[in-house]
């Protein structure tokens, strides 16, 4: 698995420039299904370079500026069946502050996508909004990012192997079946990772596992 993660590294020595759908994974059942009844997360973790190329850039999002230095940021932590997902659960917990919600952007890279996915994924969790959020860190830290990819300073075409590669290589706790990783429109899009309630690794549902077949997909320079 190494050589995997190493292979990234090489395309950012060696090579030069280029010659979601954010509805959770597998299908949706229907709305507002009650709190708490779900059977494992799903936490999508997307490329930052691809979302903006894709959608930020239209609408001038602050994450997308140069300089920032944005890998991956978490797009949710999603509750999820063995077999489809729950949204826009009943609940009778508040929404969180604008205060909570901001101090959240660092980790999905604005208080605005932070709000959206406690709104149509994270109510279904059966937590607090508070509760959530820190769910949803706890999680994200639990997974580390490899130090290759705050150094890809140049577009690369990259199999999608590659990055799960590079993934399991910096977690030697995941097993492939754990982790996923989706393409979308020719790009490298997200990282998927599947943990327990107790957000441990475990095997994704059938639906999730779905992995991007791509050898030549398209992972934009860091910002």
């Amino acid at each position: 698995m190494r050589k995997l993660a190493l292979a990234v590294a090489a395309l950012c020595l060696g090579m030069g420039g280029l010659g979601a759908n954010g509805l959770g994974a597998g299908l949706a059942r229907a709305e507002g299904e009650a709190a708490g009844d779900f059977d494992y997360y799903v936490m999508a973790l997307s490329w930052s370079s691809s979302w903006c190329a894709l959608e930020g850039d239209a609408r001038r999002d602050p994450q997308c500026r140069e300089g920032t230095g944005t890998t991956f940021v978490l797009h949710g932590l999603w509750p999820q069946y063995e077999d489809g997902w729950p949204s826009y659960c009943r609940t009778g917990v508040r929404d969180p502050s604008r205060a909570e919600t901001a101090a959240m952007a660092d980790l999905f890279g604005g208080a605005g996508a932070a709000f959206y996915q406690w709104k149509k994924h994270g109510r279904c969790a059966g937590l607090s909004a508070q509760d959530y959020f820190a769910t949803a860190r706890r999680a994200f830290e639990s997974i580390a990012i490899s130090e290759v990819f705050p150094q890809i300073d140049r577009d690369l075409r990259v199999p999608a192997e590659v990055i799960e590669g590079a993934f399991l290589e910096a977690n030697p706790g995941l097993k492939r079946d754990q982790v996923t990783v989706t393409c979308r429109e020719g790009r490298i899009q997200e990282v998927r990772i599947c943990l327990t309630k107790a957000l441990e690794p475990r095997r994704c549902g059938a639906d999730v596992i779905r992995d991007c077949r791509m050898q030549d997909a398209l992972l934009e320079a860091v910002r």
